[in-house]
């Protein structure tokens, strides 16, 4: 798709043609234009979200499972180590600073961690196109004070998926995990960004936050994932986990956290999403 060109075309010329020489254009400008990851390709609305673009929920479920169906097992949690000596670092290859394309990267290398939670839906047999904004709603609890979660929303490659020609990057698509939209959220902030509050260890607890609007095809073949973690590095800076003013912690504030995320059950963790119908 010839993105910057239709831009052009298409979306930039006629807004200025419109409102800088004050010409009618060709077709009414709409509401919205937003680019169809997935499918590669622009679309227009008449408002955002979309009319068509239906409340719905993924479900965290047992054995990694994700899904838009209440789970049927009983409650129950996941968990991990998180170590502020080893976080989870932004991609998988050794960069100078931030790649521009760090949104589209390969999140194979996190999956493969042991403190990041993975849970992905089966092989999907139609498109699923997710518009608008996320909410993620969590259940956690933590061994420390302070805790971030960072939930990323990511497209899984068919493992028969074929590679790009030409492919100078040497990128292999079969199994591709693609991060579509990832956040980050400081759990002392839970209750505001003005009222910062310590966890109680082993308490469990509702965190609830906002990510990003997205516009994302999800193709047959394709399986949608969630990744869960708490260091999203050198993104965001590193969380001592201990209820500290960070930008003064000191090296003993630093310490290792097991953190619970919940899921099934009625009040299990969950991403609240829109689908268009």
């Amino acid at each position: 798709s010839k993105t910057s060109a239709f831009f052009q075309e298409h979306i930039e010329l006629p807004f200025f043609v419109e409102h800088l020489k004050e010409k009618p254009t060709k077709e009414p400008t709409p509401k919205a234009w937003a680019f169809e990851t997935g499918r590669n390709q622009w679309a227009r609305f008449e408002q955002w979200p979309p009319a068509a673009a239906k409340p719905r929920t993924l479900y965290f479920d047992a054995g990694g499972r994700l899904s838009f169906d209440t789970p049927a097992v009983a409650a129950g949690f996941d968990e991990y180590t998180s170590d502020p000596d080893r976080p989870v670092p932004v991609t998988g290859e050794i960069d100078e600073g931030m790649p521009r394309d760090y949104m589209t990267r390969d999140q194979r290398f996190a999956s493969r961690r042991s403190d990041v939670l993975v849970y992905a839906s089966e092989p999907l047999e139609h498109d699923v196109m997710i518009a608008g904004p996320i909410e993620a709603e969590l259940q956690v609890c933590t061994s420390g004070t302070d805790s971030d979660f960072v939930v990323k929303l990511i497209d899984v490659y068919p493992n028969d998926y074929p590679d790009p020609h030409p492919n100078p990057a040497h990128v292999h698509m079969g199994g591709y995990q693609q991060l579509v939209r990832g956040e980050p959220f400081r759990g002392k902030f839970r209750n505001g960004l003005d009222t910062p509050e310590p966890f109680t260890p082993g308490k469990q607890t509702k965190i609830t936050f906002s990510m990003p609007d997205v516009c994302h095809v999800f193709r047959p073949g394709h399986r949608i994932m969630v990744q869960i973690q708490s260091s999203w590095f050198p993104l965001t800076d590193r969380n001592p986990q201990t209820f500290v003013n960070i930008p003064d912690a000191k090296l003993t504030d630093f310490r290792k956290a097991v953190e619970r995320v919940y899921r099934g059950g009625t009040d299990g963790s969950r991403l609240r999403v829109r689908v268009m119908e």
